[in-house]
């Protein structure tokens, strides 16, 4: 499929939340993109329903061109979740075209994750333990039945997610008590995420002990939201602020 600056947020950026989409930039007068876009279509087409291929011409989509960084063709970005996760610029063979297809793909525990019931995300988490979603998501369920100490031990297993993070943080702020967050906690579970950041920001400049733990809490909960949310991005500099 073709896409162009007016409808690339659409097709790539929006799209890639949903599944991995990579982008062909190229050019009618390439030689080495006229080699690469079959091996890539190909390639692509086996691995159909698990990610897409786009092609984008970079002589008429410019703006598009320049924003990331378009100096050599053919250039090849896979964006997952609004972002450039992997690339590769050159004609490359097939053997390297599937490696890198191949490199962006779920594995079996995230696609078992995907599905949110406690059977997967346990059968999820037997396969790796340290898959973030999985355990987010697995521990939010064990936290309702008010399971904390095993919903702890399995964000325990996590690392570098400020998700798992923050859920942490938040049933340690919980079992203490001090200070009391019952109205950011249950606006926050009713889906209300404004109230419950501008509640959780103002009591960290009010709170005499616990800041960084309801830091990690907000942190947690901007990361969700993404770094192109509004909210988050308000959300950001007052937690900046909080603490000067």
């Amino acid at each position: 499929m073709d896409v162009s600056e007016s409808n690339f947020e659409t097709a790539v950026l929006d799209r890639s939340h949903s599944l991995p989409v990579v982008v062909d930039f190229w050019a009618g007068w390439c030689g080495p993109c006229r080699q690469l876009g079959p091996i890539l279509e190909r390639e692509a087409s086996k691995r159909s329903g698990r990610l897409e291929l786009v092609k984008l011409d970079v002589d008429a989509n410019p703006s598009v061109s320049r924003s990331y960084g378009i100096q050599g063709i053919p250039a090849v970005k896979a964006f997952h979740k609004g972002r450039v996760v992997a690339e590769f610029v050159g004609a490359q063979p097939a053997a390297a075209v599937e490696r890198f297809l191949d490199s962006l793909l779920p594995s079996e525990a995230e696609l078992l994750a995907h599905k949110g019931d406690e059977v997967s995300l346990r059968a999820a988490l037997k396969l790796e333990p340290g898959q973030a979603d999985a355990a987010v998501k697995l521990a939010r369920i064990l936290h309702a039945r008010g399971l904390d100490r095993e919903a702890l031990e399995v964000l325990g297993n996590v690392h570098r997610s400020f998700a798992a993070d923050g859920l942490s943080a938040r049933i340690r702020l919980e079992e203490s008590g001090v200070p009391d967050l019952s109205r950011p906690f249950a606006a926050l579970d009713a889906g209300d995420s404004e109230q419950a950041l501008d509640m959780l920001i103002e009591a960290i400049t009010l709170a005499r002990t616990n800041r960084d733990e309801i830091r990690r809490v907000v942190v947690g909960i901007l990361d969700e939201l993404g770094l192109d949310h509004p909210l988050a991005t308000t959300s950001r500099t007052r937690l900046a602020s909080a603490f000067y």
